[in-house]
């Protein structure tokens, strides 16, 4: 059922049937079971999965402690949400080929799954390039694998998503 109803959805939207084997990203099941972890700095309540909400609140804690800030710009992101996001992108005129480049498809996204993070830092533009050079991005390089979070989209990621220094992920199997 939720694979037809995001085959459905890529039709709709003009995704590439070969998208998953074009883009090497997999699947992301929509998590239901979510914590409130505090609001994001437009002021709307973000969500993430249990354990990827207690590590995100150790791990800030910590770099609290350090003096760096991580400020929530996204978390949890429904699939219907994605595809409102990506409709916008399209009605602007923008190709699905580069929306592709900047968006995971529906139900290819790691927000949906309550496990990413989009961060940004106090005097940092959100969702920018920028924040590679905070040094709440050099603490993260350094520390996050320590809570198993670590960056998604690196330079020259084999997705062919553009590189997003403010996208973290929990990865609970990923060893430390």
């Amino acid at each position: 059922m939720y694979t037809k109803e995001i085959n459905k959805i890529h039709r709709d939207l003009g995704i590439p049937e070969d998208y998953e084997c074009n883009y090497g990203l997999s699947l992301q099941r929509e998590e239901y079971e979510l914590l409130e972890i505090g609001n994001d700095i437009y002021g709307r309540l973000q969500r993430l999965a249990p354990a990827a909400a207690n590590a995100w609140k150790e791990m800030k804690y910590q770099a609290e402690k350090e003096g760096i800030i991580l400020n929530v710009v996204s978390a949890f992101r429904a699939v219907n949400r994605q595809k409102e996001i990506i409709q916008k992108k399209i009605e602007s005129g923008q190709p699905i080929s580069e929306v592709l480049k900047v968006c995971a498809a529906p139900g290819y996204s790691e927000h949906h799954t309550g496990r990413a993070l989009d961060l940004t830092s106090t005097g940092c533009e959100p969702l920018s390039e920028i924040f590679e050079n905070t040094e709440a991005f050099s603490w993260l390089v350094e520390n996050g694998g320590f809570y198993l979070f670590s960056l998604s989209y690196s330079k020259g990621n084999k997705a062919g998503i553009l590189y997003e220094p403010w996208h973290w992920a929990y990865i609970p199997s990923k060893a430390t």
